[in-house]
């Protein structure tokens, strides 16, 4: 049994007590739960364990089952991830005898009691958008520079925490979805996106705060929570099983080149730095394939053909990064354990292109893409190529990957950004894996704080092992 889900209430006298005052309470029936699960086996895993522990958790209340839905079964649309293409789904399905959907994450751990006691505050006639309040400290790239005069006015759900919506919410943004297309070409922070779509330039709905949906427990009221970031699943992957493949090119070898090495290069088994220039004292190797100013297509490519075809022939994983990408080699390892490189992963942060029109998701290169060897295998055999060099290298492997049939496999662990770039109460529940760009900040500095492993790493693999053993 997985013990990162309670498969009953805390405690049976708070049961007790819903029972004798259940007709004070929303029927569970009324609440559809949706998981937002990804297709690849060790996901789909994780979200059937937590809809076990929901359904479990509902046969000990006596009330008709709720509904709980699989986001990725759902629907074959690549953009169901993104949440509002299915409002109109939810809306004609569930409309009629529902009066919430309630939105969580695989790693999200529920109290259903203590959820049903949180609903019953809010009418659901009315039109509620409910969630744990995150805010940006300082404007930042990843949301457009939005609201640069006072970052802070601006509220937005932590997914994690879970989030709800009223059904006549889910029937107003359904008549708007009908009515105009999604204007966004790019899907970049789910979040942030859908807190703007609701609130619709201030003519929509701003995110209500609820307390009791929490990422740390701090307290019997809380209804949600969240146990870990970094999984549970065995022995961390061998530092010889990972190859890392750093882009870099002859103008940042001063400059990017030495904070890697006086990072993160240490933990890795295998690393080389592929650039425009062979340079004896990195040393670097020249691919044959000029630098340029905007896309790494043909870069990144080449880098696949050499991995798969040429050398490395028995290492399972292969990492790419970008010169100026700080990330925590012993973390990946133990992320990676959780994986099958036998499947064909394409791993990293998840962005999405056009989505709303038929597009792609794709793996946003900065914060690290991470490939098994049947992924790469099975691209190479595609014939599916850049257009050109330069080329946006990580767009074209997505719009690749789609066309194979290969979902992007998501971590939020993985960061496009700087740890300045999101919410302090974000990366709070967070084992970060990775963050991207030296702009403004000591990335040394940047590294050992967030990435480097410490005591509490030492002190989590220690925990992680006694409790293998116990299980």
């Amino acid at each position: 049994m997985d013990s990162s889900f309670p498969l009953q209430p805390r405690c049976p006298a708070v049961v007790a007590v819903f029972l004798e005052t259940t007709s004070a309470w929303p029927d569970l029936k009324e609440i559809v739960f949706v998981i937002q699960s990804q297709s690849n086996s060790f996901h789909a895993k994780k979200a059937e364990q937590l809809k076990q522990s929901i359904l479990k958790q509902s046969a000990a209340l006596t009330q008709e089952m709720p509904a709980v839905l699989l986001l990725h079964q759902l629907a074959q649309q690549e953009g169901a991830w993104t949440i509002l293409p299915l409002l109109p789904h939810f809306s004609v399905m569930y409309s009629r005898n529902s009066s919430w959907i309630f939105f969580c994450e695989e790693e999200t751990r529920i109290q259903i009691v203590q959820l049903l006691e949180t609903l019953r505050r809010y009418d659901p006639s009315k039109e509620w958008f409910l969630g744990k309040a995150l805010h940006d400290e300082e404007s930042t790239i990843i949301h457009h520079y939005a609201f640069s005069e006072n970052p802070t006015v601006f509220k937005y759900p932590d997914l994690a925490a879970g989030w709800a919506l009223s059904i006549p919410l889910v029937n107003k943004l359904t008549k708007r979805l009908k009515s105009e297309s999604l204007k966004s070409d790019f899907t970049i922070d789910l979040k942030h996106e859908i807190a703007l779509y609701i609130w619709d330039g201030g003519n929509g709905l701003p995110l209500t705060p609820v307390p009791e949906f929490c990422t740390d427990v701090v307290g019997s009221a809380c209804a949600t929570s969240l146990q870990s970031s970094l999984p549970l699943c065995g022995n961390p992957v061998k530092k010889e099983d990972i190859f890392v493949a750093v882009k870099t090119c002859k103008k940042f070898h001063g400059d990017r080149i030495p904070i890697v090495k006086q990072t993160w290069a240490g933990q890795a088994g295998h690393l080389e730095y592929y650039s425009d220039y062979a340079d004896s004292s990195i040393p670097t190797v020249d691919l044959g394939i000029p630098n340029t100013d905007r896309g790494h297509c043909g870069k990144t490519f080449a880098i696949l053909e050499r991995f798969l075809n040429h050398s490395h022939d028995k290492i399972p994983w292969l990492v790419i990064v970008d010169d100026d990408t700080l990330i925590s080699i012993s973390r990946l390892r133990h992320l990676l354990s959780c994986y099958d490189a036998r499947e064909p992963v394409f791993l990293g942060e998840r962005y999405g292109y056009g989505l709303g029109t038929g597009g792609y998701s794709y793996v946003t290169g900065g914060g690290g893409m991470v490939f098994s060897r049947e992924a790469i295998r099975r691209l190479l055999a595609s014939k599916c190529r850049c257009y050109s060099n330069d080329a946006p290298d990580d767009m074209v492997l997505g719009m690749c990957f789609s066309g194979l049939g290969i979902p992007v496999t998501h971590s939020p662990l993985f960061h496009q950004a700087r740890p300045v770039d999101y919410p302090k109460d974000f990366l709070s529940h967070q084992v970060p894996v990775s963050f991207h760009k030296h702009w403004n900040i000591d990335p040394v500095k940047v590294y050992f704080t967030w990435l480097a492993p410490g005591e509490e790493d030492r002190a989590r693999e220690q925990s992680r092992r006694g409790l293998r053993e116990e299980l």
